[in-house]
C-alpha cells in the first residue's frame, strides 16, 4: 500500500529548499549530508558546532515529530549484514561522486553544477535499473 501525500511532499521539499538556501547565504556552505558529517568526524576540523547542529537537527526532527504525536512508519529492514553491506557501498558511492544525493540532486542541480546534473541523472537511472531488477526480477 502506498501512502502518497503530495501536500506534506511540496511542504517538506519547501522546507528542505529553505534550509538549504539558507545554510548557503548564511554560512557559503552546500547541505550536503556526507560532506557535513565527513567534516564532523574530521580530526582537522575547526567548524564542528554548526556541523553537530545540522547532523542533530536530522535525528531530532523525527522524533520531536513522533512525540508531537505523529507517528512515523517504520520501515522493513533487512538482515544486518545486507544492511551494512549497502551502508558501506553508499559511503564508498558518495566519496566516488564526490557528494551525496542531498549535496548533488538539491544544491548542485540548484546551482546548475554539470558535475551534480550528471551525478544525479547517475542516481535516478541506478534506481530505475534497481527498482526493475527487484520488481521484475529478483522480486518479482
Amino acid at each position: 500500500m502506498h501512502n502518497i501525500t503530495p501536500l506534506a511532499g511540496l511542504i517538506g521539499g519547501a522546507l528542505i529548499g529553505l534550509a538549504t538556501a539558507a545554510l548557503m547565504l548564511l554560512t557559503g556552505r552546500i547541505a550536503g549530508i556526507s560532506g557535513i558529517f565527513g567534516g564532523l568526524i574530521s580530526f582537522n576540523a575547526t567548524d564542528r558546532g554548526w556541523r553537530f547542529a545540522f547532523i542533530a537537527g536530522l535525528i531530532a526532527a523525527p522524533l520531536l515529530a513522533t512525540l508531537a504525536g505523529r507517528p512515523l512508519p517504520m520501515p522493513t529492514m533487512p538482515i544486518l549484514a545486507i544492511t551494512i553491506i549497502g551502508g558501506l557501498l553508499v559511503g564508498y558511492g558518495t566519496r566516488m561522486s564526490g557528494g551525496c544525493t542531498s549535496g548533488h540532486g538539491v544544491c548542485g542541480m540548484a546551482r546548475l553544477s554539470p558535475r551534480s546534473i550528471v551525478a544525479t541523472l547517475l542516481f535516478i537511472v541506478a534506481a530505475i535499473i534497481t527498482v526493475a531488477i527487484m520488481r521484475h526480477g529478483i522480486g518479482g
